[in-house]
């Protein structure tokens, strides 16, 4: 088996130690420290902290585009069932760290968003697709009779994104899943019926 690059090793911990710290609170020491490399390697690989950053957000959505496969756009569950183990997925990846590092994407979101155009872009880019994930299972709920006729999947989709957020954020302050659980509850009680 090869050996990982220097690169490889440098997004696998950066992703890590950015996660933990944020992309403010992680320096470029900090990262190459965590993945055993020079301080040069980074130079070599990275052409800014803002490339690196962009980097790191691709490598995190590949593991949210798998997510997003097995529970939202996995169409031999029910929709409904679906978009609940989507919300639990991301409660268990909260939950793996005692809500500490929250969501990457939110994370970034609140704290680069000011400082990159490039990020806050990708991010929205982001944020867009997983909006039509949601949306993608709530019609196929529609289309089930889980859901009326008339529901405004695009809409209420894009209310899920921004709340499950700001439930995630909620949860990473109070360390707790409180929120995301209470947001779920109220979800499913209220606004999906």
């Amino acid at each position: 088996m090869a050996k990982p690059s220097n690169r490889e090793k440098i997004l696998a911990e950066g992703l890590r130690v950015v996660h933990e710290r944020g992309f403010g609170g992680a320096s470029v020491r900090d990262i190459v420290q965590a993945a055993g490399v020079p301080q040069g390697s980074f130079t070599n690989h990275f052409a800014s902290k803002e490339a690196f950053g962009l980097e790191i957000i691709e490598l995190y959505l590949v593991n949210s585009r798998a997510v997003m496969r097995d529970t939202l756009r996995n169409d031999s569950l029910p929709p409904l069932e679906r978009l609940a183990a989507y919300i639990d997925a991301g409660k268990n990846r909260l939950n793996r760290d005692n809500m500490r590092n929250g969501c990457l994407f939110g994370n970034f979101t609140a704290e680069a968003c000011d400082h990159s155009d490039a990020i806050r872009g990708r991010l929205v880019e982001i944020f867009a697709e997983v909006q039509d994930s949601i949306a993608y299972c709530l019609k196929a709920a529609v289309k089930a009779g889980e859901l009326r006729a008339d529901f405004d999947c695009d809409q209420i989709a894009g209310f899920i994104v921004s709340s499950l957020q700001g439930a995630n954020l909620l949860a990473k302050a109070e360390r707790s899943a409180a929120p995301v659980q209470r947001f779920q509850d109220i979800l499913f009680s209220t606004v999906l019926h």
